[in-house]
Formats: C-alpha cells, structure tokens, sequence
C-alpha cells in the first residue's frame, strides 16, 4: 500500500515550481503575441501589393480573433484531459502553419485560412498558459493571470522592429513565413517544460477587497448567471474597442499622414508607427501584472472602472490630438495601457466568483467575448470609408469603454454584493 501510495505522488522537480511554469507559459504567450499585435504592420503592405481593401484583407485578423477566442471552452476540456505540454505543442504547430500560409497567400481565401489556422494555435496557446497560471498561484490570480497575459501584450515589442524592418526590406510573405517558423519553434520547445498543475490548491485566506463566490459553480450554473452575462457584455464591449485600436493603427497613422514621420521621445527617434507599436506592446504588457495586483488590493470593479474610463478618454483624446507625431505615440500608450488589463482582471474574477474546479473552463466561456468583439473590427474600416475619416469609427470605440466603465460599478458589484451575503452552499 505504502509504495502504491508512493508511486501516486509524482516525484518532486524542478518543473513543478510554480514560477518555472509561470515564467514557461509568459515565453509561450510571448511567441504568439505577434500574430495578433504585429499584424498591423502587414495590412498596409498586403494592401499595395495585392490590390486588395483594407476592410477585406481585416476579415482575416476577425476570423483568426473569432476562432482564437471561441473555440478556448473546448480545448479547455482538452488541456483537463491531456496536459497542458501537448496542447501547447499542437498550438505551436498550428501558430507556425497559419503565418507559413500566409507567406505563400494570393488569394483573400488563402489569407482567410491563415488567419483561421494561428487564431487556432493561439487560443490554444493563450487558454492553456492563462490557465495554468491560475491554478499555480491561487492566492495571487490577480498578478499571476497578469503576468501570464504580459506575455502576450509585451511579446511583441521585443520583435516589433525587426519585423517592421523585415517587412521593408523583404517583404510581407518573407516575413510571415520567417517569424512564422521562428515563433513556432520556440513555443513547441518550451513546452516540453510544462507539467500539469495540482488538483487541489493551498487554500488561502480571503481578500478583504476582493469579492469572492459562495461555491463551485459548473459551467451550465455558470452560463445560467447573471454576472456571467453582466461580465461577457463589458468583455465585450472594451474587446471591441481595443481590437479597432489594434487591428486599425497602422493604417490610422497612415491616413493622419504620420506613419513615417520621425519623431523623439525621451532621446529615442524612430518613425511613427514603428515607435508606437514598440511603446504600445510594453505599455500593453506592463498593465496586464500592474493592473492585476492592483486589482488584488483594491478590487475587481473599482480597477475595472478606471481602466475603462480612462481608456474612453484616451480615445477620444487620440481622435482630437493624434494628428501631431508626439500625441500619437502617447495617447495610443494610454490606449493600451488601459486595455490590457482586462485579460488580468476578468480570469481572476472568473476564478473568484465562480470556483476553482472549473476555472479554465469558465474563463475560456467568458473569454469567447474577445470574439465577439472582433466582429465590429471590419465595421472601422467600413465607417471610415463612408465618412472619410475615423472620428466615428473612434467615438463608438471610445463610448463602449466609458460604457463598460459605468457596468463595473453600477451594475456588476452590486450583483456580487448581493451573490457575496447569501449564505455558502456546498460545492457542487
């Protein structure tokens, strides 16, 4: 019995260290971020060369969105039955293929599948490593998701240049294919260094600031809940927002006639555009840890609500003043800053309000709003063609998040308030 015993245990290692894992899953998310964040650099390009709109060749960076977020639930039910190592290879896999396609794209079909095979492998990715943070660090979900989604965020400002470059001087499919390869490799060797996390977690005190649910609730409870609805509606109102900002920078510098133009910032010079992507990826990575402990101290929805209007205001601010170099570069950073962190804050609420058990679960429900919210990505495109210019396409953007912001204050604590006084029930 006793060595039966024994060999259930799994030997102790170094990879079982929750920082290993941690630091394992932020290289992976880090490696996928360019297919979403260095996007824009190749739409402008793609474009010129092809002949094609710029609200066409967007339909591809929907799909991949659409097919990264929505299909998170189902491959969270893999990742419980699999292990998050050969997940996250196959993510890796599926991350190389989708950016090989589309080196070798001439036709929207071809850049349309691209986008579907890395939006596959990048869910995949994103779910898995967001997940396994969670369950590593329960008592710190805030920080941990946070740093878990820097990754994702701050990745792309280590290569932003050099792909910005690559793209000048060799082209959109030779860069595709390069960084393509590249990322993948690296994803698929680090993920021979993660292992499955612990069924059961420490139990830890409750935080004094931060609401917390009554019990384990299922996935069917889960979609039968008001929060969850009031949650996915404002996920998906600032996903959207964010996602036009994302998707749409480059050619929004292009049309404000600043994307090459030189400019300096704190003793650095460089273009436009290129600067902003840089500063907006470390920004973007910064907040999601940032905003995250702060949550952890302060609370969910208080932090909710001034990210959310604070990004409102940036982009009304980048509608009126991004015309002029220095503006564009400072208030597209607040933009993201203030964006980020719902990647941070809404996994660790999730994991709050609706249990442990099945915490990967329920976010990767939760999380589909990103989804969601690309739909509207195309819309820009489309308001800016028939009026000439982005102010209405930035006003919607900028009106979703000061709603949301209203949401998390007005509407979302109360209903965890009122949840938070009834008494526990058992766990499911």
């Amino acid at each position: 019995m006793a060595a039966q015993t024994a060999a259930a245990v799994p030997p102790p290692n170094v990879l079982r260290n929750p920082w290993v894992q941690l630091v394992t899953g932020i290289v992976c998310m880090a490696m996928i971020a360019n297919l979403q964040y260095g996007w824009t650099v190749f739409v402008d390009p793609i474009s010129v060369s092809m002949g094609w709109t710029k609200a066409a060749i967007q339909v591809s960076f929907t799909l991949f969105v659409l097919v990264e977020t929505w299909l998170v639930p189902f491959e969270a039910a893999l990742v419980d039955r699999y292990g998050p190592r050969l997940m996250v290879i196959i993510g890796g896999v599926f991350a190389a293929l989708g950016w090989t396609v589309n080196s070798f794209a001439t036709s929207l079909e071809m850049l349309y599948a691209g986008g579907i095979l890395a939006g596959i492998g990048a869910g995949i990715v994103y779910g898995t490593c967001v997940g396994n943070a969670l369950k590593w660090f329960a008592g710190k979900r805030g920080l941990a998701a946070g740093l878990t989604a820097g990754g994702f965020g701050a990745g792309a400002a280590l290569t932003i240049i050099p792909l910005s470059n690559m793209v000048k001087t060799s082209g959109w499919e030779q860069t595709f294919l390069v960084f393509g390869l590249l990322q993948g490799a690296v994803v698929i060797i680090a993920a021979l260094f993660l292992v499955t996390p612990p069924a059961t977690t420490v139990k830890e005190a409750k935080p004094i600031k931060v609401l917390q649910g009554n019990r384990e609730y299922t996935p069917g409870e889960t979609l039968r809940s008001p929060i969850f609805w009031v949650m996915y509606v404002m996920f998906t109102l600032v996903a959207a927002g964010g996602l036009m900002a994302v998707a749409q920078l480059g050619p929004i510098a292009t049309d404000f006639g600043i994307a090459k133009a030189p400019v300096t910032i704190l003793g650095i010079t460089g273009a436009t555009l290129t600067y902003t992507l840089a500063l907006n990826n470390l920004v973007n990575g910064f907040t999601r840890p940032f905003l995250g402990w702060v949550s952890d101290n302060i609370g969910r929805e208080l932090t909710l609500f001034i990210a959310f209007l604070l990004e409102g205001i940036g982009i009304f601010a980048l509608m009126q003043y991004g015309h002029s170099p220095v503006a564009f570069v400072l208030l597209s950073g607040v933009v993201f800053f203030a964006w980020g962190e719902i990647f941070s804050i809404f996994p660790a609420t999730t994991r709050d309000q609706f249990g442990q058990k099945y915490a990967t679960t329920n976010y990767g429900m939760l999380y589909t709003a990103k989804g969601t919210g690309a739909l509207i990505v195309p819309l820009a495109s489309v308001l800016t063609a028939m009026t000439g210019s982005w102010t209405l396409a930035l006003t919607v953007a900028a009106v979703f998040n000061i709603v949301a912001a209203l949401l998390s204050i007005g509407v979302l604590r109360p209903l965890r308030l009122a949840e938070d006084r009834k008494p526990p029930t058992a766990v499911s």
